[in-house]
């Protein structure tokens, strides 16, 4: 291990300022804690410095609906936020808002920069236009029907169907998501940042090793046609800082978005008395990383070293990113409890708990992570709980009841406690690397070893000869002294429970240098329990708190479809049909399963979130004929696990069977999430 002394800052992605934290954030906050935690575990100066996203129009709109101002609500929430983090453990130095004055301060000094370096263009553009609400739309405030597919409801910006990128003004049929009103095109003067005057830097610094070669090598897409230039203006009424200079134009939220991170630490500078141009400056030695989502790569590694190189500052050391998070291996659903607010978990569980399972599943790669409930539960409780803690509890009371809770002076196994001190280097390559999961894996390696070792010699049996007493002491020692190890390697994962495990030793468990001196001939305090099993009822209590009923997408009429019924069930009252919750759905994807006599696997869009259902059609369809078309379906039917995945609800279909078999569809109009009444 290096004794040579570093200098980190450490920056995660910026939550906005209109909503509440979520598991979804939580995955790249306790990602990027675990790293900082892990550094500073080693010697190094690391410090860990972000903000809220307090600008845009999102913001703006949250505020309004909520009748408060947007410095009120972005107020609120930077104090919701910060309650939140400390309270997962954590370990930021400053945690600030983009809507800072230092902010503000730096964001003029740096656009000033680009545009004495003749960085930056004026010239009119075309934009849609809300004359409803007095507004030019932003890209993600624009809906309608997608170029490329065909696809109807989708983003100014992008298609979630086919995945194609666009122009908002290449919309078909746009739509205001404000209003719901047509938008209007008006021309208005912006400003552009010269992206093509970085382009060889820019290259030269994706293919430096400061992204994960995924990424690098995804971005090189982007250099093919050349880079066009970064449109870093918007209209009012806008919530953000007002381009000098103007009345009326403002700074993109993603231009003072990442200079946040350089205001969050200039804040800390000042309180700590560090000098900011020995981490910011050109000459800079310090390590600047930022961890962030695989969703906004191209802002971090494109426009933003862009900025910094216009305005004479030092880029960042590295990025990396992460890949999304999924429950139960689908997108967190608001209808099914999986979209967990990072307070509602803490109403229920243990924070290390999800610090721990997020750790076993993180690589240093951008694959998805899937937090599976049951896997969850049994993980937990049988590395954490039956692994780790188990060796403290069982050596623990021996000592204190037997030995007056007194270590022994004597390791009877010190070839094994050199093994596990010999794993300390790769331990600390993969927590260096991000390499998470492979670092869980040996640690709880080496666990098994421990009670292995525990096991064989069984103390509980040895401790009724009275000549095998010290003996016993120095069996419990032994374990004592390789639980000290493993917490030690854990505790970045583990801090709530590390703190417990330090209190319990009386020693720092902090430092990975001084477990090279195993505690012997020292007492230790009394144990208290470190951390208890989860409680599967408690996961089902945190689900159920979590759950939303779906909201229509917009207000009216279903279409009121005439069936033939044969044969009619067991009678039910009107109370048993309000239990049924039918919703309009979209099907986005369609195919066959090639196992199943009668099935179809569908992907259906019912208002913004996807869901796969598998519908006994397969006899009357084909799949192909199926992508685009509206259906029917029980949006509120528990899910069902079957051997080729999971159903999440049920397809409406009418007829006798076999090729006369129709899916209800509705009349034109009907929108995907639409209340069926």
């Amino acid at each position: 291990m290096t004794n040579k002394k570093k200098q980190i800052l450490v920056t995660s992605a910026l939550p906005y300022a209109n909503g509440a934290i979520h598991l979804g954030h939580m995955l790249e906050y306790i990602q990027t804690d675990i790293w900082a935690r892990f550094q500073r575990a080693q010697g190094h100066e690391c410090y860990f410095a972000w903000a809220d996203d307090a600008h845009g129009t999102p913001v703006m709109l949250s505020a309004r609906a909520k009748g408060l101002t947007p410095e009120e609500l972005i107020d609120l929430m930077n104090e919701e936020h910060k309650t939140d983090f400390r309270d997962f453990g954590i370990s930021f130095d400053n945690y600030s808002s983009t809507h800072s004055q230092y902010n503000r301060e730096q964001v003029e000094y740096i656009y000033q920069r680009l545009n004495q370096g003749g960085y930056i263009e004026r010239r009119n553009i075309k934009q849609l236009y809300d004359e409803e609400e007095g507004m030019f739309l932003p890209d993600r405030f624009i809906r309608g029907t997608c170029p490329k597919c065909s696809a109807e409801d989708q983003y100014g910006d992008s298609c979630e169907s086919c995945g194609s990128t666009y122009s908002p003004t290449d919309l078909l049929n746009p739509r205001s998501a404000v209003s719901g009103s047509k938008p209007v095109f008006r021309e208005s003067e912006h400003y552009f940042v010269r992206l093509c005057e970085f382009e060889q830097p820019l290259k030269e610094w994706v293919s430096s090793g400061a992204l994960q070669s995924e990424v690098a090598n995804k971005l090189q897409e982007w250099f093919i046609d050349g880079l066009r230039d970064w449109d870093i203006s918007r209209d009012a009424p806008y919530f953000g800082f007002r381009i000098p200079g103007t009345e009326d134009k403002y700074f993109y939220v993603w231009v003072d978005a990442p200079i946040g991170y350089i205001s969050s630490f200039r804040e800390l500078c000042e309180r700590k008395g560090l000098n900011f141009d020995d981490w910011w400056g050109l000459d800079s030695k310090a390590e600047v990383y930022h961890f962030i989502g695989k969703d906004i790569v191209y802002f971090h590694t494109l426009f933003w070293p862009a900025m910094l190189m216009g305005a004479g500052l030092r880029t960042p050391t590295a990025v990396y990113a992460h890949g999304f998070l999924m429950v139960d291996g689908a997108k967190m659903s608001k209808s099914r409890g999986t979209f967990i607010k990072a307070r509602t978990y803490l109403d229920h569980l243990n924070p290390d708990y999800l610090r721990y399972y997020f750790a076993a599943k993180l690589g240093p790669g951008t694959a998805d992570i899937d937090l599976n409930l049951e896997d969850f539960v049994q993980r937990v409780n049988s590395d954490v709980v039956g692994k780790v803690v188990n060796i403290a509890s069982r050596c623990a009371g021996f000592i204190q009841r037997k030995f007056d809770g007194k270590l022994s002076d004597i390791l009877p196994a010190p070839k094994l406690y050199n093994s596990f001190i010999a794993a300390r280097n790769d331990i600390a390559a993969d927590f260096e690397g991000r390499n998470y999961q492979s670092a869980i894996r040996r640690i709880m390696s080496l666990a098994d070893e421990a009670n292995r070792y525990i096991d064989d010699e069984k103390p509980w049996q040895q401790i009724k000869q009275e000549d095998q007493q010290e003996h016993v002491q120095r069996v419990c020692t032994q374990g004592i002294n390789l639980f000290r190890i493993l917490i030690t390697y854990l505790a970045p994962v583990l801090p709530f429970t590390a703190d417990k495990a330090a209190a319990f030793l009386g020693r720092d468990i902090n430092d990975w240098q001084v477990l090279d001196q195993p505690m012997l001939d020292v007492p230790l305090n009394a144990f208290q329990p470190l951390v208890t099993r989860i409680d599967p009822l408690k996961i089902q209590a945190m689900v159920d708190d979590s759950k939303e009923s779906l909201k229509p997408a917009e207000e009216g009429a279903a279409p009121d479809d005439a069936m033939d019924i044969e044969d009619l069930a067991d009678e039910i009252t009107i109370d048993d049909f309000l239990k049924v919750d039918l919703r309009i759905a979209r099907i986005t994807a369609a195919e066959a399963i090639a196992e199943a006599d009668k099935l179809l696997k569908l992907t259906l869009d019912i208002g913004g979130e996807s869901r796969t259902v598998f519908a006994g059609i397969k006899s009357a369809y084909d799949p192909a004929t199926l992508v685009g078309r509206y259906t029917v379906v029980v949006a509120n039917l528990k899910a069902r696990k079957m051997r080729f995945g999971t159903s999440e609800g049920m397809v409406l279909a009418a007829g006798p069977g076999g090729k006369d078999l129709f899916i209800l569809e509705p009349d034109p109009g009907a929108k995907p999430g639409m209340r069926v009444t």
